[in-house]
């Protein structure tokens, strides 16, 4: 089950996650993928972990997890109706062999693609070699001791079987491999029809341990998610447990009409095992609203969260590159439209109110004249260190250890980039406020004029960027930010003939002219910093699933 997983997961990093974000739009389409995907890569677990990661990315919300997280459980019964209609049917370890023998072939290749191949096969070679073994291996137990014995009839046997069926599920971390042993064991007569009912219950509420350990590294959605996934497995066991006499008996009315002999107990446990989990989806949901606000009222957001407290980098993500590189950007993103706004405004004591409004510049330099209260390194200790460390930290994680393609290794970098012209900016802006709050106690208008001037171009900017952030039409502002960064170059060479000209009429002394210039410099490139920020940031294409985009 485990190189099954880990063959899978290398074709979760494309089409998969594609096909599993774009279906779950509407509750009826994410039940259908999540159970068609289970049925396919025989991993509920690893569908669990995927939505958990997604969710944790804020890639899909915890309605459409809901969806994904149901079909798992239909999805899952495959693993049944494979073992009882064909494992245990047929000779099934003369597959096997040419299975392993080309999976461990392939698992040794150096390209993704094959090695997951290799897995995939290996994986069921092992899974099917695993059957035939455990089939000789009851039925050779079988002439020694007989573990009918030990059945325990009644409702009391459903529960003690029942909670064997978790313990075991637990143990394997896999409902599928726990199913397997259970038919393999009905098969040989050493557990009786009636307790293995009560164990593929069991391991239905047991696989539910690994969606809760994925979410222990999650954020609050993945939390919200696997207490999702708990309390549904949880409510379908005990329904399933509560009615398991009438459901047998159904079984058997089935059984008759689709015809399956009266005693194939193991095509019959297969029947049962996808009976109850689909009653189970069909009970809850009609309380998918009512359990997600449930969720959103027991798993609350802590208020206090500061900006240097990430909100979406947690180690679930880093289960995928998409989600890792999605949640970077995010983070980024927030950090950006954040704490770089506040202190890039508040340190050439500008509110950002004005900055969004539309009111003149001119207007904004004549009332803002004071020096607000603020410590441009307090807030880059308070507000930025902690989340840009964290944001390297695990953008040098996913290249170091995720194994990403060129162009996902390139947007990672870009982001880290991204960042650290963010920390350049706040320096930046800390050395021109020092001389911008210098200006007036000096009492040269002439030199105040020049300080107002460095304010009117870095507001200018400021607000085309908000708006290529806020507006939906955002290429008319991407061709404005491309002028403003060549005007900011050209007003390099303006700006000193400006500052010379003061000099040559004395109307500014040496000293302030040797300020002017190291600032004007200093300006212009916290605009050209900002505005590359930005593009990197917020280009269209930021989603690294292909030709879709992540809305900020």
């Amino acid at each position: 089950m485990i190189m099954l997983e880990e063959g899978f997961k290398v074709f979760t990093k494309g089409p998969l996650q594609n096909i599993l974000k774009k279906a779950t739009d509407k509750l009826y389409k994410s039940i259908t993928v999540g159970a068609f995907v289970s049925a396919l890569i025989q991993s509920s677990s690893l569908v669990s972990v995927i939505t958990i990661s997604f969710i944790s990315a804020g890639l899909i919300n915890l309605s459409q997890g809901l969806g994904l997280i149901l079909g798992a459980n239909i999805g899952t019964t495959a693993t049944a109706w494979l073992v009882a209609g064909f494992g245990l049917k047929i000779n099934i370890s003369a597959l096997a062999m040419p299975m392993l023998v080309f999976g461990i072939v392939f698992s040794f290749q150096k390209k993704a693609s094959l090695k997951g191949v290799g897995n995939v096969l290996a994986g069921l070679g092992f899974f099917f070699l695993g059957i035939h073994y455990m089939k000789i291996g009851f039925d050779d137990f079988s002439n020694h001791i007989n573990l009918t014995q030990y059945a325990v009839s009644g409702f009391i046997g459903v529960l003690i079987y029942a909670g064997i069926g978790i313990i075991i599920t637990i143990i394997l971390q896999s409902s599928s491999a726990t199913l397997a042993i259970i038919l393999t064991a009905l098969s040989a007569g050493q557990i009786e029809y009636e307790n293995a009912l009560a164990l593929a219950i069991g391991s239905n509420i047991g696989t539910t341990v690994t969606a809760v350990l994925g979410a222990v590294s999650s954020n609050l959605a993945g939390k919200r998610l696997a207490g999702a996934h708990l309390i549904f497995n949880l409510f379908t066991g005990v329904v399933a447990i509560a009615f398991i006499f009438p459901l047998s008996y159904f079984v058997n009315y089935l059984s008759e009409i689709i015809g399956i002999a009266s005693t194939d107990y193991t095509l019959k446990l297969a029947l049962f095992h996808t009976i109850f989990n689909v009653i189970g989806v069909l009970l809850m949901i009609p309380l998918i609203k009512k359990l997600e606000r449930f969720l959103l009222r027991t798993f609350k957001e802590k208020i206090d969260k500061d900006i240097d407290e990430p909100k979406y980098l947690n180690e679930a993500i880093l289960e995928f590159p998409a989600t890792v590189i999605s949640s970077l950007i995010k983070e980024s993103k927030y950090l950006y439209k954040n704490a770089i706004f506040e202190i890039v405004t508040h340190g050439l004591n500008i509110h950002r109110d004005d900055i969004k409004s539309d009111e003149k510049i001119k207007t904004i330099i004549k009332k803002s004249t004071k020096g607000l209260h603020v410590d441009v390194k307090d807030l880059y200790y308070k507000k930025v260190k902690t989340i840009y460390g964290e944001i390297l930290k695990y953008a040098s994680t996913a290249q170091k250890n995720m194994g990403l393609t060129e162009s996902q290794n390139s947007k990672i970098t870009d982001i880290k980039i991204a960042n650290r012209k963010m920390v350049e900016v706040i320096k930046g802006v800390k050395e021109l406020r020092r001389n911008i709050n210098l200006a007036p106690t000096l009492n040269n208008k002439y030199l105040i004029k020049e300080y107002n001037g460095f304010r009117k171009k870095a507001i200018k900017v400021l607000r085309v960027i908000y708006k290529y952030r806020t507006e939906e039409k955002a290429e008319k502002y991407s061709d404005k930010l491309t002028e403003l960064k060549k005007e900011a170059k050209a007003n390099k060479k303006l700006s000193n003939k400006s500052i010379d000209k003061l000099i040559r009429k004395d109307l500014i002394t040496i000293e302030m002219a040797s300020s002017l210039f190291n600032d004007d410099a200093n300006v212009n490139d916290i605009i050209k910093k900002l505005i590359e920020v930005a593009e990197l940031l917020y280009d269209e294409k930021d989603s690294l699933f292909e030709n879709e985009e992540i809305k900020n």
